[in-house]
């Protein structure tokens, strides 16, 4: 009876050691930011979400359309729905956003990255998690939120 609650520990214990560990591995690093003029594209795992790549249909999603002239108040707007979110900016320029999020369990880290193309007058996201495999769906949420909270402020 002694080896089964061992056994039983185990297998259930090991699970959260994993996770809690990877949530520690996601807390380092930074988003990957412009490569070529563009966001990066998404690696060949279901856990992120890019506007960039038309041609990656698994991890693809439509950009925003702005119809401003001033990029400053697009990115205005942006960055109050971020944070209005629960990001934290971690870099920005006069066309492009950086920001992380994190889980409240185990404090898995993703990042949120953003650019502004003004010669298309789109706004180009990406969303995707720094560690594991699948994300559940969370980082294609994150993108729909963001661009539902803009497109209500833009109103």
């Amino acid at each position: 009876m002694k080896i089964v609650l061992i056994i039983i520990s185990t297998l259930i214990l090991a699970p959260i050691i994993v996770f809690f560990v990877l949530g520690l591995m996601s807390q380092s690093g930074e988003a990957n930011g412009i490569v070529e003029g563009k966001l990066t594209k998404c690696p060949d795992k279901p856990n992120c979400i890019c506007t960039e790549f038309e041609a990656d249909v698994s991890h693809y999603i439509d950009p925003v359309v702005f119809s401003q002239s001033n990029t400053s108040k697009v990115l205005s707007r942006l960055k109050n729905s971020v944070r209005e979110m629960g990001g934290s900016i971690q870099a920005e320029n006069d066309n492009y956003l950086a920001a992380t999020f994190s889980s409240s369990i185990f404090r898995f880290v993703d990042d949120l990255e953003i650019r502004i193309d003004r010669n298309q007058k789109m706004i180009h996201l990406r969303s995707a998690s720094r560690v594991g495999y699948s994300d559940r769906g969370v980082n294609k949420k994150r993108i729909e939120r963001l661009k539902n909270l803009y497109e209500l402020k833009m109103e």
